[in-house]
């Protein structure tokens, strides 16, 4: 049984279909369909059943699937074990976010595909929470207040944020004084999150009401600069709007408790080496920087 052809099922097993998994590993579908019915006809069994949609798991892939998935990493860290120092290889598939990945993060992945010349380094950036599993990611990046999860999460930063508003606005509408003043303006939100404040020790916790959403920071960014209400924002994402004044801080008397900025990993005993490699430099990158 070729590890080629187990690593070829799980890609297309996480995908969905023959062309979305000869695109995650940078072949042909032809090689992709040729792997399949090669380790179909190793096993005795159909894994894959083709639909209109694309291909569908049978039961015994299904049951498959994650055996093999967990031959394949042990494999990949047997072969990590006698490496030489520093010589990375394989493939490293991230999601980051789009509102902050290509500003603050992208230098990062850049270094470490020019640190490491073998490593195929791939980067989605969205501000969707991707499923790590079903969707085939090695990490996820995420910012703020991580909910209850079974992935595994590292910290790498932490996150300062800031309630902001823009001058027009503050002319018009005035400025909260207190998290209750809140729930007299207009908030631009991703959702219907929850915003906390802290008084002193005792965290305070305002659920805002507001018309404008967006699922992106840098578009709620531009609502702010609009005078369209009162965003709650990363430090980061802001600075060049709070330096040239376009945006200003409000209600500083209750600061916002500190975010995370997290690497985020399927469960499992042993990272990757790629994955902890990026950890150590984003903590270098954020930790060091705060």
């Amino acid at each position: 049984m070729d590890i080629d052809d187990l690593r070829t099922f799980v890609e297309l097993a996480d995908a969905g279909g023959v062309t979305p998994a000869a695109r995650r590993l940078g072949v042909s579908k032809s090689i992709v369909s040729r792997r399949l019915a090669r380790l179909e006809a190793d096993l005795g069994v159909q894994l894959v059943a083709r639909t209109t949609r694309g291909a569908a798991l049978t039961e015994a892939g299904a049951t498959f699937r994650d055996h093999a998935a967990r031959v394949c990493a042990e494999i990949d860290i047997a072969k990590e074990t006698i490496l030489p120092a520093g010589d990375v290889r394989g493939r490293l598939r991230i999601a980051a976010p789009l509102s902050f990945g290509p500003t603050h993060l992208a230098a990062v992945f850049a270094d470490m595909a020019r640190r490491h010349p073998h490593l195929h380094l791939q980067t989605c950036y969205t501000d969707r929470f991707v499923d790590l599993i079903s969707e085939g990611f090695d990490c996820a990046i995420r910012l703020g207040y991580l909910q209850d999860s079974t992935l595994i999460a590292r910290r790498v930063g932490p996150i300062y944020g800031k309630l902001v508003a823009s001058p027009d606005y503050i002319g018009a509408h005035g400025a909260p004084e207190t998290p209750d003043d809140l729930l007299d303006h207009q908030a631009l939100m991703q959702g219907t999150e929850t915003w906390q404040f802290m008084d002193g020790h005792k965290a305070i916790t305002v659920r805002p009401q507001g018309r404008f959403k967006a699922d992106n920071g840098t578009a709620l960014v531009s609502a702010a600069m609009a005078g369209l209400g009162i965003a709650y924002l990363p430090e980061r994402l802001i600075q060049e709007q709070l330096a040239s004044g376009a945006l200003v801080p409000v209600m500083t008397r209750f600061p916002i408790p500190p975010a995370g900025l997290f690497v985020l990993r399927p469960p499992g005993h042993y990272p990757a080496r790629a994955v902890r490699i990026l950890t150590q430099m984003l903590i270098d990158c954020f930790d060091k920087a705060s």
